[in-house]
């Protein structure tokens, strides 16, 4: 009898240890309100080393072809327009197709600016301000736009505060629109807001554009 009771008290036992894992491991596996699973922009975005730039139709504008010591910038056909490379120093090269440097970024924390093709002149600089906006100036620290967040993205004014482009980011596409809200371009790539919004920086050529919004977006703006 004595056998039999200690039988069934080692089974009951057995019994709720089971029922205890399989509770544990359930309880595991469920998201629950207060640890949401969060989802970034870019987790749409198909796995790929290529920032495509498309028209408001769909068609391909431009895009920045990441490789593992720069990137190239090519146009909508696949042409290259410009490389973009890690030099000595830690700043950017840019060159044409022909190989010839068009300039320089050198970067410095929340700092981008651009040089000339000998290094020796500071073309442009893109700093990241006290409250979390951004400003474009020229060599001699001229302003020449005002990059502010909002709450749809960014807004780029000129110097007199009129504004230029409007950068918006709604269910994991970015787009340039102008002041009307007609979009120039958009992408669905994997790019920060800031880098993005260099393309709206038309004192700039597209050469120059990629490699500040290059340079910003492998710093992550900061």
């Amino acid at each position: 009898m004595k056998k039999q009771v200690i039988n069934c008290l080692l089974s009951g036992l057995l019994l709720t240890l089971i029922v205890s894992c399989n509770s544990n491991q359930s309880s595991n596996s469920v998201v629950t309100p207060n640890n949401p699973a969060v989802t970034p922009i870019a987790a749409n975005v198909e796995s790929t080393e290529k920032i495509k730039f498309k028209t408001e139709g769909g068609s391909d504008l431009f895009a920045l072809k990441q490789q593992a010591d720069g990137a190239k910038l090519v146009d909508g056909k696949n042409q290259e327009i410009a490389r973009i490379k890690v030099d000595k120093d830690n700043k950017l090269k840019l060159k044409n197709p022909q190989d010839q440097v068009l300039g320089y970024v050198a970067t410095s924390k929340g700092n981008w600016q651009l040089e000339n093709s000998d290094s020796k002149q500071v073309l442009y600089i893109l700093s990241l301000q006290g409250n979390g906006n951004y400003q474009l100036t020229d060599g001699t620290r001229k302003e020449i736009y005002q990059i502010k967040t909002s709450g749809k993205g960014l807004e780029i004014a000129s110097a007199d505060t009129k504004l230029v482009y409007q950068v918006r980011i709604k269910e994991g596409k970015i787009s340039l629109r102008n002041p009307p809200g007609k979009t120039v371009f958009s992408t669905k790539s994997n790019i920060s807001p800031i880098a993005f919004a260099c393309f709206g920086f038309d004192v700039l050529t597209r050469e120059q554009q990629a490699a500040l919004a290059y340079a910003v977006n492998s710093t992550g703006g900061q």
